[in-house]
């Protein structure tokens, strides 16, 4: 009976320890498909939402940023959803924007940003709170996941090469500024570079324009009134230059020509008119920034970070003599 009861015994054990080492391989296996399953969910769910705060959905700049974003979602997937808004050039108001994106677990914030250095909290909250988060035409003072802007340095410097070659190295120069963004203030930099390199250039007024037609408007009717000769006048944006030229009109001057930036369908409706005194641009592909970066934030949601967060878009100088080439927005 012993002998019996000990083999027993034994074959009880011998199953216990089959059975645990036939346990083990089942267990593993069925947490190795849990996480493959959550990591392809995550995967596939991919970019859902996207939302865009830009300056002045009034200015066909920012409207051909929110086309060239809308665009390249489609071609992303049919479901994504876009949501642009305008923040009036208000830091508060970009904020709150930023913040209601973030609380509605946007997948991609893309924004212009009225105040690189007050609009830092909002993005580190977003970022903080896991969402991507991508600037566009203008930097930021805080970590983001890329920066793509066009080369507004650039633009400045051969919109005021231009300025200078034309004028033969004499004259007197008026600069429109804008809103005290990053790139206003690149653009305003790189002109005064160039014009540096020309001893006789004097810049007899440098006034912020707001960035609008009005503005370029006002404020170039009450320097034509201060000053009686003026020979070129570089408008850090289109739109300001636009309403340069409207103000020349009604004051029936044409002794000098502007040049801005942007390329924008103003501009060249307006290098169009004979009449007019605006006779070129330093042109950005507002469209094609924006889908670099609604590109880039979908790689980025798939795990492939850019190799330089930092993207330059060159510009180049569109004028009278070239427009008809010139595909525009």
């Amino acid at each position: 009976m012993k002998k019996v009861f000990l083999l027993a015994s034994i074959l009880g054990f011998l199953g216990t320890v089959v059975v645990g080492c036939n346990d083990t391989p089942n267990a593993n296996t069925a947490n190795n498909s849990t996480n493959t399953a959550i990591n392809t969910s995550l995967e596939n769910q991919g970019l859902q939402t996207i939302g865009i705060t830009l300056g002045d959905l009034g200015n066909p700049f920012y409207v051909a940023l929110q086309k060239g974003a809308e665009e390249q979602a489609k071609k992303i997937g049919d479901g994504i959803r876009v949501n642009t808004v305008s923040s009036a050039f208000d830091l508060n108001q970009q904020t709150n924007q930023i913040e209601n994106f973030t609380a509605a677990n946007t997948d991609l914030i893309i924004l212009s940003a009225v105040d690189k250095k007050g609009v830092k909290p909002a993005i580190d909250q977003a970022r903080k709170a896991g969402r991507i988060v991508i600037a566009v035409d203008s930097a930021v003072d805080a970590d983001v996941d890329a920066m793509i802007s066009s080369n507004n340095t650039q633009a400045g410097e051969i919109a005021c090469k231009y300025i200078g070659d034309r004028l033969n190295g004499k004259g007197n120069v008026v600069i429109l500024n804008g809103t005290p963004m990053d790139s206003i203030n690149q653009r305003v930099s790189g002109c005064k570079s160039s014009l540096a390199k020309y001893p006789d250039i004097k810049i007899i007024s440098d006034q912020n324009a707001e960035g609008t037609r009005d503005g370029g408007l006002r404020v170039m009717s009450d320097i034509l009134t201060t000053f009686p000769k003026i020979d070129a006048v570089f408008a850090t944006n289109d739109q300001s230059g636009v309403g340069a030229d409207l103000a020349a009109k009604q004051a029936r001057r044409n002794e000098f020509f502007i040049v801005g930036v942007d390329g924008s369908p103003d501009a060249a409706k307006a290098m169009e008119d004979k009449d007019g005194v605006f006779v070129a641009t330093a042109a950005q592909d507002p469209a094609g920034m924006a889908q670099k970066a609604v590109e880039v934030g979908n790689d980025v949601i798939q795990g492939k970070k850019p190799s330089n967060s930092e993207i330059l878009v060159p510009v180049k100088l569109v004028t009278r003599e070239n427009l008809n080439s010139y595909k525009g927005w």
